[in-house]
Protein backbone atom coordinates (compact mmCIF):
# COMPACT_ATOMS: atom_id res chain seq x y z
CA UNK A 1 0.00 0.00 0.00
CA UNK A 2 0.94 3.24 -1.05
CA UNK A 3 0.72 5.62 2.06
CA UNK A 4 -0.14 9.59 1.46
CA UNK A 5 -1.00 8.66 -1.98
CA UNK A 6 0.59 7.80 -5.32
CA UNK A 7 3.75 10.47 -6.06
CA UNK A 8 4.74 11.51 -9.43
CA UNK A 9 8.45 12.37 -9.68
CA UNK A 10 7.37 15.93 -9.27
CA UNK A 11 5.98 15.88 -6.17
CA UNK A 12 2.32 15.95 -6.81
CA UNK A 13 0.32 13.38 -4.69
CA UNK A 14 -2.64 11.31 -6.10
CA UNK A 15 -4.88 11.29 -3.15
CA UNK A 16 -8.35 12.02 -5.06
CA UNK A 17 -9.55 10.23 -7.96
CA UNK A 18 -13.34 11.68 -9.79
CA UNK A 19 -14.72 9.20 -11.68
CA UNK A 20 -17.80 10.56 -13.88
CA UNK A 21 -20.01 7.51 -13.57
CA UNK A 22 -22.40 6.28 -11.24
CA UNK A 23 -20.80 4.72 -7.71
CA UNK A 24 -20.90 0.71 -8.49
CA UNK A 25 -23.79 -1.31 -6.92
CA UNK A 26 -21.60 -3.25 -5.76
CA UNK A 27 -18.78 -2.60 -2.76
CA UNK A 28 -16.56 -5.55 -4.58
CA UNK A 29 -15.90 -3.37 -7.21
CA UNK A 30 -12.65 -3.41 -8.74
CA UNK A 31 -12.60 0.14 -7.90
CA UNK A 32 -12.72 -0.22 -4.78
CA UNK A 33 -9.66 -2.64 -3.86
CA UNK A 34 -7.71 -0.23 -6.19
CA UNK A 35 -8.92 2.55 -3.61
CA UNK A 36 -7.45 0.05 -0.81
CA UNK A 37 -4.57 -0.51 -2.44
CA UNK A 38 -3.42 2.88 -3.22
CA UNK A 39 -4.76 4.76 -0.15
CA UNK A 40 -6.62 6.73 -1.99
CA UNK A 41 -9.99 8.06 -2.26
CA UNK A 42 -12.46 7.57 -5.38
CA UNK A 43 -16.06 9.72 -5.51
CA UNK A 44 -18.11 8.55 -8.38
CA UNK A 45 -20.59 11.53 -10.26
CA UNK A 46 -22.00 10.79 -13.42
CA UNK A 47 -21.68 13.77 -15.51
CA UNK A 48 -24.17 12.96 -17.85
CA UNK A 49 -27.70 12.04 -17.51
CA UNK A 50 -29.81 10.27 -20.58
CA UNK A 51 -33.37 11.26 -21.65
CA UNK A 52 -35.24 8.68 -23.32
CA UNK A 53 -36.62 9.24 -26.97
CA UNK A 54 -40.57 8.54 -26.77
CA UNK A 55 -41.42 6.04 -29.03
CA UNK A 56 -43.91 8.36 -30.77
CA UNK A 57 -41.01 10.55 -31.47
CA UNK A 58 -38.79 7.45 -32.71
CA UNK A 59 -41.76 6.58 -35.59
CA UNK A 60 -40.52 9.80 -37.37
CA UNK A 61 -37.23 8.26 -38.01
CA UNK A 62 -39.05 5.94 -40.33
CA UNK A 63 -36.64 2.60 -39.55
CA UNK A 64 -37.92 -0.52 -39.19
CA UNK A 65 -36.20 -1.93 -35.88
CA UNK A 66 -37.70 -5.64 -37.01
CA UNK A 67 -36.47 -5.19 -40.60
CA UNK A 68 -32.32 -5.81 -39.30
CA UNK A 69 -30.87 -8.95 -38.62
CA UNK A 70 -27.77 -7.60 -36.80
CA UNK A 71 -27.61 -4.77 -33.92
CA UNK A 72 -24.61 -2.96 -32.65
CA UNK A 73 -24.13 -1.90 -28.91
CA UNK A 74 -21.14 0.27 -27.60
CA UNK A 75 -22.45 0.44 -24.42
CA UNK A 76 -25.20 -0.48 -21.58
CA UNK A 77 -27.48 2.35 -22.15
CA UNK A 78 -27.47 1.42 -25.90
CA UNK A 79 -28.86 -1.74 -24.49
CA UNK A 80 -31.11 -0.18 -22.19
CA UNK A 81 -33.02 2.09 -24.78
CA UNK A 82 -33.13 -0.54 -27.44
CA UNK A 83 -35.27 -2.52 -25.63
CA UNK A 84 -37.14 -0.08 -23.91
CA UNK A 85 -38.37 1.31 -27.64
CA UNK A 86 -38.77 -1.98 -28.79
CA UNK A 87 -41.24 -3.18 -25.78
CA UNK A 88 -43.08 0.31 -26.54
CA UNK A 89 -43.84 0.60 -30.02
CA UNK A 90 -44.53 -3.67 -29.37
CA UNK A 91 -41.88 -4.89 -31.70
CA UNK A 92 -40.91 -8.53 -31.46
CA UNK A 93 -37.34 -9.58 -32.26
CA UNK A 94 -36.40 -12.27 -33.65
CA UNK A 95 -34.32 -15.24 -32.03
CA UNK A 96 -32.08 -15.12 -34.97
CA UNK A 97 -30.93 -11.69 -34.23
CA UNK A 98 -27.11 -11.35 -34.05
CA UNK A 99 -25.86 -8.83 -31.74
CA UNK A 100 -22.34 -7.09 -31.67
CA UNK A 101 -20.73 -5.83 -28.63
CA UNK A 102 -17.72 -3.77 -27.94
CA UNK A 103 -16.99 -5.36 -24.79
CA UNK A 104 -17.40 -8.33 -22.97
CA UNK A 105 -19.60 -6.69 -20.11
CA UNK A 106 -21.46 -4.73 -22.24
CA UNK A 107 -22.32 -8.29 -24.55
CA UNK A 108 -23.11 -9.81 -21.09
CA UNK A 109 -25.29 -7.53 -20.05
CA UNK A 110 -27.72 -8.82 -22.64
CA UNK A 111 -28.74 -11.63 -20.71
CA UNK A 112 -31.19 -8.91 -18.97
CA UNK A 113 -33.14 -9.32 -22.37
CA UNK A 114 -32.73 -12.28 -24.33
CA UNK A 115 -31.71 -15.24 -24.08
CA UNK A 116 -27.88 -15.38 -24.22
CA UNK A 117 -26.67 -17.73 -26.98
CA UNK A 118 -22.62 -17.41 -27.85
CA UNK A 119 -23.52 -18.45 -31.31
CA UNK A 120 -25.55 -15.04 -31.78
CA UNK A 121 -23.75 -12.47 -29.14
CA UNK A 122 -20.20 -11.43 -30.23
CA UNK A 123 -17.92 -9.12 -28.55
CA UNK A 124 -14.35 -7.84 -29.22
CA UNK A 125 -11.18 -9.16 -28.20
CA UNK A 126 -9.97 -6.25 -26.56
CA UNK A 127 -12.74 -3.58 -26.22
CA UNK A 128 -11.52 -1.50 -29.32
CA UNK A 129 -13.45 -0.91 -32.25
CA UNK A 130 -11.05 -2.43 -33.96
CA UNK A 131 -11.16 -5.56 -32.47
CA UNK A 132 -15.59 -5.45 -32.90
CA UNK A 133 -14.79 -4.67 -36.67
CA UNK A 134 -12.87 -8.17 -37.02
CA UNK A 135 -15.83 -9.66 -35.25
CA UNK A 136 -18.68 -7.89 -37.63
CA UNK A 137 -16.70 -8.58 -40.83
CA UNK A 138 -17.21 -12.11 -40.73
CA UNK A 139 -20.82 -11.79 -40.91
CA UNK A 140 -21.05 -8.18 -42.65
CA UNK A 141 -22.15 -10.06 -46.23
CA UNK A 142 -25.45 -11.63 -44.76
CA UNK A 143 -26.64 -9.09 -42.15
CA UNK A 144 -28.40 -5.74 -41.92
CA UNK A 145 -27.15 -3.51 -38.89
CA UNK A 146 -28.73 -1.30 -36.40
CA UNK A 147 -26.61 0.91 -34.03
CA UNK A 148 -28.42 2.44 -31.55
CA UNK A 149 -26.98 5.61 -30.46
CA UNK A 150 -27.27 8.77 -28.68
CA UNK A 151 -29.32 11.56 -30.79
CA UNK A 152 -26.18 14.00 -29.90
CA UNK A 153 -23.30 11.08 -29.65
CA UNK A 154 -22.27 8.67 -32.46
CA UNK A 155 -18.95 6.96 -32.91
CA UNK A 156 -18.10 8.28 -36.43
CA UNK A 157 -15.22 5.47 -36.84
CA UNK A 158 -18.12 2.79 -36.52
CA UNK A 159 -20.22 4.21 -38.98
CA UNK A 160 -17.43 4.90 -41.43
CA UNK A 161 -15.97 1.65 -40.92
CA UNK A 162 -19.82 0.44 -42.23
CA UNK A 163 -19.51 2.73 -44.42
CA UNK A 164 -16.37 1.82 -45.90
CA UNK A 165 -17.36 -2.01 -45.93
CA UNK A 166 -20.62 -1.41 -47.73
CA UNK A 167 -22.75 -2.94 -44.94
CA UNK A 168 -26.63 -1.98 -44.92
CA UNK A 169 -27.08 -0.21 -41.75
CA UNK A 170 -29.14 2.42 -39.94
CA UNK A 171 -28.44 4.79 -36.76
CA UNK A 172 -32.08 5.27 -35.20
CA UNK A 173 -31.66 7.91 -32.24
CA UNK A 174 -33.22 6.42 -28.59
CA UNK A 175 -32.04 8.58 -26.27
CA UNK A 176 -30.41 12.01 -25.62
CA UNK A 177 -27.55 12.94 -23.56
CA UNK A 178 -27.67 15.58 -21.80
CA UNK A 179 -24.63 17.43 -18.83
CA UNK A 180 -25.11 16.88 -15.07
CA UNK A 181 -25.21 19.98 -12.57
CA UNK A 182 -21.68 19.12 -11.38
CA UNK A 183 -20.38 22.46 -10.37
CA UNK A 184 -21.08 21.94 -6.83
CA UNK A 185 -18.59 18.78 -6.94
CA UNK A 186 -15.92 20.18 -8.93
CA UNK A 187 -15.98 23.38 -6.87
CA UNK A 188 -15.54 21.76 -3.79
CA UNK A 189 -12.91 19.50 -4.23
CA UNK A 190 -9.65 19.80 -6.48
CA UNK A 191 -9.30 16.28 -7.80
CA UNK A 192 -5.72 14.74 -8.69
CA UNK A 193 -7.20 12.38 -11.73
CA UNK A 194 -10.49 12.89 -13.37
CA UNK A 195 -11.49 9.81 -15.59
CA UNK A 196 -13.98 9.93 -18.32
CA UNK A 197 -16.13 7.79 -20.38
CA UNK A 198 -17.75 9.40 -22.99
CA UNK A 199 -17.28 12.95 -25.47
CA UNK A 200 -20.65 14.28 -23.77
CA UNK A 201 -18.46 13.67 -20.51
CA UNK A 202 -16.01 15.94 -21.43
CA UNK A 203 -18.19 18.17 -22.82
CA UNK A 204 -20.02 18.74 -19.89
CA UNK A 205 -17.00 19.53 -17.90
CA UNK A 206 -16.84 22.35 -19.80
CA UNK A 207 -20.32 23.12 -19.64
CA UNK A 208 -20.12 23.35 -15.94
CA UNK A 209 -16.86 25.13 -15.76
CA UNK A 210 -16.51 26.74 -18.74
CA UNK A 211 -13.07 28.51 -17.64
CA UNK A 212 -11.98 25.09 -16.34
CA UNK A 213 -8.02 24.74 -16.59
CA UNK A 214 -6.07 21.44 -15.88
CA UNK A 215 -3.61 23.31 -13.70
CA UNK A 216 -1.86 19.88 -13.20
CA UNK A 217 -4.96 17.53 -12.91
CA UNK A 218 -4.21 14.17 -14.80
CA UNK A 219 -6.90 13.28 -17.20
CA UNK A 220 -8.23 9.73 -17.99
CA UNK A 221 -10.21 8.32 -20.57
CA UNK A 222 -11.92 5.39 -21.84
CA UNK A 223 -12.47 4.86 -25.47
CA UNK A 224 -10.83 6.56 -29.11
CA UNK A 225 -13.51 9.42 -29.14
CA UNK A 226 -13.06 10.32 -25.79
CA UNK A 227 -9.41 10.11 -25.90
CA UNK A 228 -10.01 12.48 -29.10
CA UNK A 229 -12.54 14.76 -27.05
CA UNK A 230 -10.03 15.65 -24.28
CA UNK A 231 -7.46 16.37 -26.72
CA UNK A 232 -9.52 18.56 -28.44
CA UNK A 233 -10.52 20.36 -25.42
CA UNK A 234 -6.97 21.56 -25.25
CA UNK A 235 -6.30 18.91 -22.27
CA UNK A 236 -3.39 16.87 -21.64
CA UNK A 237 -4.74 12.82 -21.62
CA UNK A 238 -2.28 10.86 -19.37
CA UNK A 239 -4.43 8.02 -18.96
CA UNK A 240 -5.68 6.29 -21.59
CA UNK A 241 -7.98 2.60 -22.40
CA UNK A 242 -8.93 0.19 -23.34
CA UNK A 243 -5.52 -0.49 -24.44
CA UNK A 244 -4.01 -4.40 -24.75
CA UNK A 245 -2.26 -3.75 -20.97
CA UNK A 246 -5.10 -1.68 -19.82
CA UNK A 247 -8.45 -3.27 -21.03
CA UNK A 248 -10.61 -1.45 -18.81
CA UNK A 249 -10.04 1.70 -16.53
CA UNK A 250 -9.44 0.28 -13.56
CA UNK A 251 -7.05 -1.66 -15.73
CA UNK A 252 -5.80 1.93 -16.74
CA UNK A 253 -5.63 3.51 -13.33
CA UNK A 254 -4.16 0.69 -11.81
CA UNK A 255 -0.84 0.92 -13.97
CA UNK A 256 -0.40 4.43 -13.53
CA UNK A 257 -0.71 4.82 -10.27
CA UNK A 258 1.60 1.49 -9.87
CA UNK A 259 4.02 3.50 -12.05
CA UNK A 260 3.77 6.96 -9.86
CA UNK A 261 4.30 4.96 -6.96
CA UNK A 262 7.77 3.27 -8.25
CA UNK A 263 8.86 7.67 -8.81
Amino acid sequence: MVKNGAKPASGKSVKTILITQPRPDSDKSPYFELARRYDVTLEFHPFIKLDAIPSKDFRRQKIDIAAFTGVIFTSRNAIDHFFRTCEEMKVNISQDTKYFCITEAVALYLQKFILYRKRKVFYGANGTNKSMFDVINKHKENEKFLYPCSENQQDNEIINWLKANNCEFATPFMYKTISSDVKDVLQKTVFDVICFFTPSGVKSLFDNLPDFKQNGTFIGAFGNNTSKAIEEAGLQLEIKAPLPQAPSMVAALDKFLSDLSKK
